[in-house]
């Protein structure tokens, strides 16, 4: 997977589907909270007036210059679930964003969030 350290850099970076179509603009990256690991990006997409932040999954993913590329289809993540621009995902919406891409979800051991904020 990636490296944790480099998640500051991939804000800004266009995010692409398997085909290199433009998904949106990374804005933040959630990661798993049992192993520190990046687990789901948001993404800002919508027009400019309705902006909203979609999420996706970074299994598979891969980094290049300016672009994080995705391995699900443009049209999947933009019907994914979505949170404000401002906004920050309940714990309670968190098996939500899992099922869309059909991922087996899990709290942690004690109950706490699986997906934390970077």
């Amino acid at each position: 997977m990636f490296e944790a350290g480099d998640i500051r850099e991939w804000r800004g970076h266009d995010v692409v589907d398997r085909d290199g179509h433009k998904i949106g603009t990374l804005e933040s990256i959630y990661v798993d909270t049992g192993t520190d690991d990046p687990y789901f990006a948001t993404v800002t997409v919508g027009m400019p007036t309705r902006r909203r932040l979609v999420f996706v999954p970074l299994t598979g993913a891969t980094v290049g210059p300016g672009y994080v590329k995705v391995t699900h289809d443009r049209n999947l993540v933009k019907k994914a679930p979505s949170i404000d621009t401002d906004g920050v995902l309940p714990a309670v919406d968190e098996p939500e964003v899992f099922a869309h891409y059909e991922l087996d979800y899990e709290p942690g051991l004690k109950g706490e969030r699986r997906l934390g904020r970077r």
